[in-house]
């Protein structure tokens, strides 16, 4: 069975700014590598990634009244694509 490594685009302003670049965020499975990153987009979408940068954002605790959580910590993946190539993943 496939692995899923592109789960799915993060939806932010940041990001959203960042498409008018070219530059794209999609969250990943934790252990993606930038390769499989790379593969998988182009697979799933048929563009050729130029770049992809990895950021892990950490589990942070997080509390409500007395009640202590955590919020869990997640892997994502910046992917600036060739120039004239674009991905209509944002919502318009």
């Amino acid at each position: 069975m496939k692995r899923l490594i592109l789960e799915h685009p993060l939806i932010t302003e940041k990001a959203t700014q960042g498409a008018a670049f070219g530059v794209y965020v999609f969250r990943v499975q934790g252990s993606a590598t930038k390769p499989e990153i790379r593969k998988a987009l182009q697979e799933a979408y048929g563009v050729h990634a130029v770049d992809v940068r990895i950021i892990r954002t950490k589990a942070k605790q997080r509390r409500l009244g007395r009640t202590m959580g955590i919020k869990p910590g997640f892997k994502k993946a910046m992917v600036k694509l060739k120039s004239g190539q674009k991905l209509d993943v944002l919502p318009q």
